[in-house]
């Protein structure tokens, strides 16, 4: 029996997750490489014989795929959807999509059957009813339509996580979906799974403060219900350097990432 993270106080509060993010748009990009080679990867997977008429990048961001979408598809209209305003406010002087859009992707503001593509790098993570998304891509793509998606499951900055169960019990780091949970998802969503894998990416930091600084930018850091509240006492910062040193490599401070990678399609 898979255990579901899909429980109302399993993940971030949605105007948590919004407002975070908002606050983040300025500074995103220049800490964004993970991302940007996670989305890379995406775009990669994407069918050779997918036509596409309507794309919808959701969970668009600053617009950084948005603007590759565009050259990619030259035909077609682009939507770039994110639950975060305050970055399509950052994105929508930069162009890229014709339409710049608030919207909740377990809700989708779009028509039955009205998008060929939907393309979701690194955000469906946030989403507390991963079942609902896939329902919503399901009502909104056409017959042969796409919902190709990267997100990040279980292991996700294990290294941070075992570090500061060093320290305390609180949950200091986002937790995330099982591979698992993800597979039993996609297989009764009505879509056709044609590709579901995880790829781990592990990123080097010469400090603990990179890393969190990092996580802070691109606005990712904990936003766990349960959370501790007020700041990390300075007795507990230097225990969780000590634990987190502890794994230092040749390279820096190990953070592992569990990408994980899926493309399904409507047949009908």
């Amino acid at each position: 029996m898979i255990e579901p993270l899909d429980a109302p106080s399993a993940l971030p509060d949605k105007r948590q997750v919004a407002a975070s993010f908002s606050r983040a748009a300025g500074s995103y990009d220049a800490v964004a490489d993970l991302q940007r080679r996670v989305g890379d990867a995406l775009l990669r997977r994407l069918p050779d014989d997918l036509l596409t008429q309507r794309w919808v990048d959701l969970g668009s961001g600053t617009g950084h795929f948005s603007r590759l979408l565009a050259n990619r598809f030259p035909a077609g209209e682009g939507w770039a959807m994110d639950i975060a305003e305050g970055m399509l406010r950052h994105a929508r002087p930069l162009g890229g999509a014709q339409h710049f859009v608030v919207g909740d992707a377990e809700c989708l503001p779009l028509r039955d059957a009205s998008a060929d593509l939907i393309f979701s790098s690194l955000a469906l993570q946030w989403c507390g009813d991963f079942q609902a998304v896939l329902r919503e891509a399901g009502r909104v793509l056409r017959p042969g339509g796409v919902l190709a998606f990267s997100s990040l499951c279980s292991g996700t900055l294990q290294e941070l996580r075992d570090s500061w169960q060093a320290v305390d019990g609180f949950a200091h780091v986002n937790r995330f979906r099982s591979l698992d949970e993800y597979r039993q998802r996609c297989g009764a969503s009505g879509l056709r799974l044609e590709q579901l894998e995880v790829v781990p990416e592990v990123l080097h930091f010469a400090e603990l403060r990179a890393l969190t600084h990092e996580l802070k930018a691109l606005g990712a850091h904990n936003l766990n219900p349960g959370r501790p509240d007020g700041l990390t006492g300075r007795a507990r910062a230097r225990a969780l350097v000590e634990a987190y040193e502890r794994l230092r490599t040749p390279r820096g401070l190990p953070a592992t990432y569990q990408v994980v990678y899926g493309v399904l399609r409507r047949d009908f």
